[in-house]
C-alpha cells in the first residue's frame, strides 16, 4: 500500500510486514506499526523534543537497537539553523517488540523466529503525544525553514477494514502456525469478530475474556476451515509500561508471567 506519507524532517511512510515467509509456529496480531524514534536538539545543544517519530522502523515489531538506530537517523538531514538529530533516551525505541519477546513469547515457549508477526495496519501512525510534538515543536517552523509537512495521520480508531480482515487471514494461513495472539482489545474487535463464529459464552473484548475464561488461557477457535489456538493478551505497552497503560493489566499479566515461569 504505497502512498506519500511523509514524517517530520521529510523520510517517506513504508508499510511494514513479515518478510521470512517460511512456517512459523505462531502468528501474532497488533495493531499498527511503530515508528523510529529521534531526539531533537537545537544549535546550542538545549533539547527541543524527547522522542520524535520521524521514519517507519526497518522491520515489523523492529527491537530498536542503536546501530540500525543511529543510521537512519544519520541518513535525516536538517537545516543546520534546527540543530541535529540523535538517539533518544534508552528504550523509546522498540520496547514493544522486546516486550513481544520476553514477556508473551518466552513464557509461552517461544522465540522471535518461531512467530510470523503482523499488525492490523502495517504502516506508523501518529499517537497524541507525537501529534502534539508536532504542533509544537515543529510546526511553527515548516514555513519559516521550507520544511515539509507532515502528512503522516494520527491514530484513529479503525484500523482494519474487510478487504484487510481478508488479508490477514490469508497471512495467517500461509504462516501454518498452530497459535494465534492478540495484542489487545482491537485485533479482538477488528480481526477475531469478524472471522469467528462466537459461542454462548460470547465476548467483545479482553476484560470479558478474561472475566468467562481468566488471563492468558488458550481458546480453540476455527478460522477460515482451521483450529487456531488463540490467546488473547494485553496489548505491550501495559507490559513495558507506558503511557497510556493501565496498571491492573500490568499486574495481571506479570503475574501470568510468574505463574508460567513456576510450571
Amino acid at each position: 500500500m504505497p502512498n506519500e506519507y511523509q514524517f517530520p524532517f521529510g523520510e517517506y511512510l513504508h508499510p511494514v510486514v513479515q518478510a521470512d515467509r517460511n512456517p512459523k509456529k505462531v502468528f501474532v496480531l497488533g495493531v499498527y506499526a511503530s515508528a523510529v524514534h529521534a531526539k531533537w536538539v537545537d544549535k546550542n545543544g538545549k533539547q527541543v523534543c524527547p522522542s520524535l517519530a520521524v521514519a517507519s522502523e526497518p522491520r515489523i515489531f523492529w527491537d530498536g537497537n542503536n546501530e540500525e538506530a543511529q543510521a537512519i537517523i544519520d541518513k535525516i538531514k536538517i537545516p543546520s539553523e534546527l540543530g541535529h538529530l540523535e538517539l533518544p533516551d534508552e528504550n523509546l525505541n522498540g520496547p514493544s517488540a522486546r516486550a513481544l519477546e520476553n514477556e508473551i513469547l518466552a513464557p509461552l515457549g517461544f522465540k522471535r523466529e518461531d512467530a510470523w508477526l503482523c499488525d492490523l495496519l502495517p504502516e506508523s501512525r501518529l499517537n497524541s503525544k507525537q501529534v502534539n510534538r508536532i504542533k509544537n515543536d515543529y510546526n511553527p517552523l515548516v514555513k519559516k525553514y521550507s520544511l515539509n509537512p507532515v502528512t503522516v495521520p494520527a491514530a484513529g480508531e479503525a484500523f482494519c477494514d474487510d478487504e484487510r480482515v481478508s488479508e490477514i487471514t490469508k497471512e495467517l494461513l500461509e504462516s501454518q502456525a498452530e497459535w494465534l495472539i492478540l495484542l489487545g482489545d482491537k485485533p479482538i474487535k477488528q480481526y477475531l469478530k469478524k472471522v469467528v463464529k462466537m459461542t454462548n459464552d460470547n465476548w467483545n473484548d479482553l476484560k470479558e475474556c478474561v472475566e468467562i475464561n481468566g488471563y492468558g488461557t488458550i481458546i480453540e477457535m476455527e478460522i477460515a476451515g482451521k483450529m487456531i489456538k488463540v490467546v488473547p493478551m494485553v496489548h505491550p505497552h501495559h507490559i513495558i509500561p507506558v503511557e497510556p497503560y493501565s496498571p491492573q493489566w500490568h499486574d495481571t499479566h506479570m503475574k501470568w508471567v510468574a505463574e508460567r515461569k513456576n510450571k
